[in-house]
């Protein structure tokens, strides 16, 4: 059955790279690019004009740069996919840590490593990432419009009446939106009495910086998975980028971590690490974020099934409200607030 095109935009000050991508994006004819910008500000315009799927962008530019049009896009009511192709952004670099920060779903290095534009590369990678994050995109549903604020409750929305009891675990999930929302969550848990596992969809070797990033905002000391990492009381443990982790039970007693090589496009998987957790842990919590698609859907119903708490981000407080939306529609009794709120209720449920 033919479906019709990913809509891309392309944003780029050089007029060469602007066709470069244009030929490389529309190479196979499932993405095509319906408009180009020079600049952040006129990106912002023919985001508004054009509404793409996706967004392939540059970040050094005049006028705007790439990381300030993206926070800007990421405040809009339905913000596009966007992925970062630039030669700032490089496995471990600031910059790139900057741009997941701003909004972007996903990066990609023009250069070959030696200073030259690597054309090969964005050929081999950047349709399938325009695929992965602007599907997505088009699959999400826009975001309700917030009802007014209720006033202050001390229990988010939908929360049922769960008494603390021993939870051995919590995992969490988020993509798109996902650094300030999970800062937020930690600050607002505090160092907790059991284990926290962070599923936040990122490129290869962008953990330590994020786990760096996320222990500067919250104060906790927050670490990177390694194969085999034990899960102790008061960790808060990041699954590093291109690989997915899953829990599994040590023969002395409690879980630790088995990674393995990625199989799906949006790694590390909130499903994977939902899912070991509904299989193997004694009790668990399950937190999805703000994010795009479905990832932690079919995870957080396997944690629902076996009685586990569910909580998610609430619309209001998302950048994108795909990935809660979804788990929603498959746990319609999962609580909902925004992530400072979500971190107050993991406190007051793991303080048995």
């Amino acid at each position: 059955m033919n479906t019709r095109p990913l809509n891309v935009l392309v944003v780029d000050d050089s007029a060469f790279m602007r066709l470069a991508l244009r030929r490389i994006i529309e190479a196979e004819g499932d993405l095509r690019v319906v408009g180009e910008a020079a600049d952040g500000a006129a990106a912002i315009e023919q985001v508004r004009r054009l509404a793409p799927d996706a967004v392939a962008m540059d970040i050094e530019m005049p006028v705007m740069d790439g990381l300030e049009a993206t926070r800007l896009l990421m405040a809009e009511p339905h913000p596009p996919a966007i992925i970062m192709v630039s030669s700032h952004t490089n496995e471990g670099s600031a910059m790139a840590l900057a741009a997941l920060q701003a909004g972007a779903a996903d990066w990609l290095n023009k250069d070959t490593g030696l200073g030259g534009l690597d054309l090969g590369h964005l050929d081999r990678e950047l349709r399938a990432r325009l695929r992965l994050w602007g599907g997505a995109h088009r699959a999400a549903a826009p975001p309700p419009t917030p009802a007014p604020a209720p006033p202050p409750d001390p229990a988010p929305q939908g929360a049922p009446q769960v008494e603390p009891r021993a939870f051995e675990v919590v995992v969490v999930g988020a993509s798109t939106g996902g650094p300030d929302a999970l800062a937020a969550l930690l600050g607002g848990m505090g160092l907790l009495p059991v284990p926290v596992v962070l599923a936040q969809h990122m490129p290869d070797g962008m953990a330590t910086d994020f786990a760096r990033a996320l222990a500067r905002h919250s104060g906790l000391m927050v670490e990177v998975a390694a194969d085999g990492t034990i899960l102790r009381p008061g960790s808060v443990v990041v699954l590093p980028g291109g690989q997915n982790g899953a829990l599994m039970r040590r023969a002395e007693g409690g879980l630790r971590l088995r990674l393995s090589p990625r199989t799906m496009a949006a790694h590390p998987s909130v499903d994977v690490l939902f899912t070991s957790a509904a299989m193997v842990a004694h009790a668990a919590l399950g937190v999805v974020l703000t994010g795009m698609g479905r990832d932690g859907a079919a995870g957080a119903a396997a944690l629902a099934r076996r009685g586990y708490p569910i909580l998610v981000q609430d619309a209001a407080s998302c950048v994108v409200a795909g990935m809660p939306n979804a788990v929603l529609a498959l746990v319609p009794g999962a609580e909902s607030a925004a992530p400072a709120r979500l971190g107050e209720r993991l406190r007051a449920l793991t303080q048995a």
